[in-house]
């Protein structure tokens, strides 16, 4: 469509300043508008299918030219049960309810004056992200739900892939009557370092990568930034854990899928429980032929790679798991905070009170009991996939879903009142009467 290929030879600074004029538009666009937009895009991907898959044949084949590491090359794929994934969390996300003009709070100030809180999207939103071309429809799309314009800068290693999908999602858009220029992507690294620069534009920076990226995309905008850091996620086993549980849940938190943020990275173990455990852990991990590192403690027990201190807070993003004996419960949950990245971290055990003490006392957005550390996904949690995991304390922490991209604003309801009439002798009363 020639809108969507025009725009990549404009400036970033007017890209930014035509999402932000379609944004204001998208924002009140209607849930069935927005709904049939959604599935005009799934129907677009579809039938784009040969084409897409093709472009990501062209990514793949530089990508191992180029030496890219066999995790990296996982997520990079994007097949038709990839395509059929991401077309299905369209269907997913088209049945949620619709975040925006939701009312949040409401109370009477008086008789006739009404303040209402109620919920609005964020805006534009800039979003790096890696090299998932799912990552692109699944960010595109829910921006366009929540109401907001999105600039997209995936990784480089998917340039042919995010462009088809870029390109399909916005015809499939405009020819559904969505406001023209509500999605443009962004190609180098240049155009990440301008879009930086407008704070007056860009309402919100989401960066999905490592610490030291998100430092250095905060370090450099004025833009909220929106902080998805390192995933160092943990596994507590504790004495009082179902050891065939502790085993099924270690395996899967680490190995079902290793290159993705949530899986484990670090497995601590009680010592009481150190002697029979890491035998019958260590069997079902080197079956999935993942690579073991350990602490003297562990290494006394298994003949496994020692674990230096730069393990404890390394993301591996591969078959690699660090092992440490611990002292108890409280052992384990100053190692997870002094160590963990505040993702996601979970404790097998079958005392209640000790998983209570553990959810409360780590630091961490996502905490578990008795579960694997890869339920830590939007679309698992019911939000209608991700655009990332925020590791920070503002308006949204964990899976940023569709809630996670609205505000509010507040809305007061009058009829004439005026402030002078609530001050002096004789003032009126306000009532703050809640509504609902």
């Amino acid at each position: 469509m020639v809108q969507v290929k025009m725009s990549r030879k404009m400036k970033i600074s007017e890209r930014a300043a035509v999402a932000k004029a379609a944004s204001i538009r998208l924002g009140a666009v209607k849930t069935e508008v927005k709904n049939a937009a959604l599935n005009e895009i799934a129907k677009a991907l579809l039938e784009n299918g040969a084409r897409i898959v093709e472009a990501n044949q062209r990514d793949l084949e530089a990508a191992r030219t180029s030496g890219l590491a066999a995790p990296l090359l996982k997520r990079l794929k994007f097949d038709e049960g990839k395509l059929a994934d991401v077309c299905a969390g369209i269907h997913s996300l088209i049945k949620l309810p619709d975040p925006v003009g939701r009312t949040l709070g409401a109370i009477e100030m008086d008789e006739g004056l009404e303040l209402y809180r109620v919920s609005c999207p964020i805006g534009v939103i800039g979003v790096v992200f890696e090299s998932r071309p799912d990552a692109l429809v699944q960010i595109s799309t829910l921006c366009l739900k929540s109401g907001n314009a999105v600039l997209l800068k995936g990784g480089s290693e998917a340039a042919h892939t995010n462009r088809i999908l870029a390109d399909t999602i916005a015809q499939a858009a405009d020819a559904a009557g969505l406001p023209a220029g509500w999605i443009h992507l962004l190609e180098t690294r240049q155009d990440v370092a301008d879009m930086l620069a407008l704070d007056e534009q860009i309402n919100l920076i989401i960066p999905r990568g490592s610490n030291a990226f998100v430092r250095h995309i905060m370090s450099r905008t004025n833009i909220p930034v929106l902080g998805h850091a390192d995933g160092i996620c943990h596994v507590y086993i504790d004495a009082d854990a179902d050891l065939e549980m502790a085993v099924r849940l270690t395996v899967d938190s680490k190995c079902q899928y290793v290159a993705v943020c949530n899986a484990a990275e670090t497995l601590l173990v009680d010592a009481d429980v150190a002697p029979t455990f890491l035998p019958q852990v260590q069997a079902a991990l080197e079956a999935c032929h993942c690579r073991l590192k350990g602490d003297d403690r562990t290494r006394a027990i298994i003949p496994i790679e020692l674990a230096t201190e730069e393990d404890w807070s390394t993301e591996y993003l591969d078959y690699t798991l660090s092992i440490k004996v611990v002292d108890g419960l409280d052992a384990a949950i100053d190692h997870i905070n002094r160590y963990g990245s505040g993702h996601t971290d979970a404790i097998v055990t079958a005392d209640r009170e000790k998983a209570e003490r553990f959810m409360n006392l780590v630091d961490s957005a996502d905490v578990f009991w008795n579960a694997s550390t890869r339920f830590s996904d939007g679309y698992r949690y019911g939000l209608g996939a991700e655009v990332g995991i925020s590791t920070n304390k503002i308006h949204a922490r964990g899976p940023v879903g569709l809630d996670g991209l609205v505000i509010y604003k507040w809305k007061l309801l009058g009829k004439g009142q005026i402030v002078a009439d609530y001050t002096g002798p004789n003032a009126r009363k306000f009532t703050h009467k809640k509504l609902r």
